[in-house]
């Protein structure tokens, strides 16, 4: 659990966050220890909504001739 979660890509940043949301969920950690895993998750989760979020912004949308028939895909940021 020190890993960076700045660093971290969103699958293990996704994979952390539920592992810490089942020992939450189990109450298997003292108090203490449970703000510090909440702590934890909300960085996590906001790691994985930034990266939701850039994917986002990447995706491709599609490009029609003028008969409407796809002809390809250019980025968000294309025109």
């Amino acid at each position: 659990m020190s890993t960076d979660v700045t660093k971290m890509s969103f699958e293990d940043a996704l994979r952390e966050l539920e592992q810490v949301v089942g020992q939450l969920e189990r109450g298997e950690v003292p108090l203490e220890e449970s703000i510090t895993l909440y702590e934890r998750g909300a960085k996590l989760k906001k790691r994985c909504e930034a990266k939701l979020k850039e994917a986002e912004e990447k995706v491709a949308k599609l490009t029609l001739s003028s008969d409407g028939t796809p002809t390809g895909t250019t980025g968000l940021d294309e025109t």
